[in-house]
């Protein structure tokens, strides 16, 4: 079941992000982030954005939501997507659900581009992304560290309009 995010779901999703900080290059975050912080985040962009979660039997098995790509007005209209799986689920589909749910949202609102932005390599997200109809506009080479290695990203932009 595919739902609005509630605060109180703010430990499952720290969980689920927590991994992927702690052992991927999927997010550029270096240490895991504490409950406070992590609800802060939430707390901001709850308000702004669709934010919702993927449940089975009570447990949260995935996340997505839509947040500010960059401070300047300009930047408006434009959302960067989120979507992350609990690592040990993936296969089932949840990213699909969740990542055509979120766009669904996102088209709801005075958005007009929505962008993926991808440690790359990393094909499973490149097929997501690009199935959803998005198409990569940018390859950044070498703009983060993480793990003692530069990474590169990919950004793939969907219009919502």
């Amino acid at each position: 079941m595919i739902r609005p995010v509630h605060i109180n779901d703010a430990q499952e999703l720290l969980d689920i992000y927590n991994y992927y900080v702690i052992n991927t290059t999927a997010n550029f975050d270096i240490e895991p982030l504490t409950l406070e912080t992590f609800t802060n985040k939430l707390n901001q962009i709850i308000p702004n954005y669709p934010y919702i979660v993927y449940e089975e039997n009570n447990e949260i098995l995935g996340y997505a939501y839509g947040s500010r790509f960059r401070p300047r007005a300009a930047y408006d209209f434009v959302a960067e997507s989120t979507v992350y799986v609990k690592h040990n689920v993936h296969g089932k589909q949840i990213g699909t659900k969740l990542y055509t749910e979120l766009i669904r949202l996102l088209k709801e609102t005075n958005l007009h581009t929505v962008l993926g932005v991808l440690t790359i390599p990393n094909e499973a997200s490149i097929k997501l992304h690009e199935k959803l109809g998005f198409e990569q506009v940018a390859n950044l080479k070498e703009v983060g560290k993480k793990f003692g290695e530069w990474q590169n990203v990919g950004i793939w932009q969907l219009r919502l309009t």
